[in-house]
């Protein structure tokens, strides 16, 4: 789905005991978590790569 820049998404872990779940942030590793919030900072700046002749809009479509 395509989301504003602006949006958080939530996610829970069901059962985390039996269905441990670790997250992953800028390269730093969490285990057991029970929920995990992501969000884009707006002081960083992405540059995203495409192979000319592929536009970035089929791109997304396509992976939706």
């Amino acid at each position: 789905a395509l989301l504003p820049k602006t949006a958080t998404v939530r996610f829970e872990v069901l059962n985390p005991v039996k269905r441990p779940v670790m997250a992953d942030a800028d390269g730093r590793p969490v285990r057991d978590v029970a929920a995990v919030e992501v969000r884009s900072e707006p002081a960083v700046r992405h540059r995203i790569l495409f192979d000319p002749g592929h536009g970035l809009e089929e791109r997304l479509i396509r992976e939706q």
